[in-house]
């Protein structure tokens, strides 16, 4: 809430703020605030009271609540693995969809802001379909430059972190734990940034880009997501990219997965692919995960192409992935579940080993145009594929 003396306050710290018992301070003379949320306190209020680039504080406490943010350049900010957003104690059951259930997001104020919750505990759009925290626009006006930093995530039935419709969406420093689908997902978004998080135990992917998750379609493209400098473990799949083109996986550990990192592409056009993955360490992802109505079991992948064209996979380190399922080895090219080639992609200066049955694995004996180049590794099928 904006109050009579901000004037005089512009410039004072959100500490100033705590000690004066105010919601909402100028954080700088662009005339941007910061609102507090104490523990007790709801952060849905605080953000339907925010404008375009404020800032909400959510200081340390276990916040029991779904947040659904709709206001472009909104900083939603906590203070790391203090502050933590889990379920209301009888959480409304989720949907079919893990998107917010459509014409059900908040009206909007003259303002553009969205209006207050009735309460500080009311069922949003976002709580309704099992998430967590939900960012979420529409195809007309996504959701622009919205910021979610240091904050954990926890046993929501859906997801910990939403995103539907959104451009520029930045995700840093966020644990997403113990959630029933994946820890940080988004669709029909554009330049991302997913980085510096951890993604742990999650029903499905631990970090998961796509298209769209309920209607078919070729491959977006989402104008240069980063997944970068993630830790990522315990998931049934670390990160999967599903039919989405030009973005990059770089530098995240990878480990204690049913699969390392999935590329999904189908025999929509375009494809899946035209992304790099690089610099990453994916090492024993040995879970053993059920088949399921798409899909066989996993167990024992380090990447895993299906359906991608001209996808760069370079100077991975893929280690101790081990399994006896179609997806496993170190390296492998299958065509997808229903029957999209892998064309014109390129493996090149890995280091790949321990991995079994083979550490690089070409199973798409359909596939044209695919290259492994410098590798480093013992065991390869066909045979010939490793560095000599």
């Amino acid at each position: 809430m904006r109050t009579k003396h901000m004037k005089c306050l512009a410039g004072v710290t959100a500490v100033t703020a705590t000690v004066l018992g105010l919601s909402a301070v100028p954080t700088a003379a662009s005339g941007h605030h910061e609102h507090v949320v104490h523990s007790g306190e709801s952060i849905q209020e605080a953000v339907d009271a925010a404008h375009p680039g404020d800032t909400v504080v959510v200081l340390p406490g276990t916040y029991r609540e779904s947040v659904l943010i709709t206001t472009p350049g909104l900083t939603l900010r906590g203070t790391g693995e203090r502050t933590v957003l889990a379920p209301q104690a009888a959480e409304t059951p989720a949907g079919t969809s893990a998107e917010a259930p459509a014409g059900t997001a908040p009206a909007k104020t003259t303002q553009g802001a969205p209006a207050a919750a009735k309460g500080p505990r009311a069922v949003n759009a976002c709580a309704a379909g099992g998430n967590g925290i939900c960012v979420v626009g529409t195809e007309k006006n996504p959701v622009d430059g919205v910021r979610i930093r240091a904050l954990t995530v926890t046993g929501f039935t859906k997801n910990g972190v939403w995103a539907s419709r959104t451009d520029g969406l930045s995700v840093r420093r966020v644990t997403a734990r113990s959630n029933g689908t994946w820890g940080i997902a988004q669709e029909h978004s554009t330049r991302a940034d997913i980085r510096h998080n951890t993604a742990t135990g999650n029903g499905d992917a631990g970090i998961f880009v796509a298209n769209a998750v309920n209607e078919e379609g070729g491959a977006t493209d989402t104008g240069g997501t980063a997944i970068a400098d993630n830790a990522v473990s315990g998931n049934r799949i670390g990160v999967t990219v599903r039919r989405v083109r030009n973005l990059l996986v770089d530098d995240n550990t990878i480990t204690g997965n049913c699969s390392g990192i999935f590329v999904v592409g189908d025999e929509s056009k375009p494809a899946a692919g035209a992304m790099t993955i690089s610099g990453n360490r994916i090492v024993k992802n040995n879970k053993l995960c059920a088949a399921t109505p798409r899909l066989s079991a996993i167990q024992g992948s380090g990447i895993v192409l299906t359906g991608s064209e001209s996808t760069v996979v370079r100077s991975n380190v893929i280690q101790d992935n081990a399994g006896a399922t179609d997806f496993s080895g170190g390296i492998v090219l299958l065509k997808s579940f229903v029957g999209a080639l892998n064309t014109d992609n390129t493996v090149q200066d890995n280091l790949v080993s321990g991995n079994s049955p083979a550490d690089l694995a070409d199973r798409d004996t359909s596939g044209t145009g695919n290259t492994f180049v410098g590798n480093t590794c013992a065991t390869s099928v066909p045979a010939g594929m490793c560095a000599e």
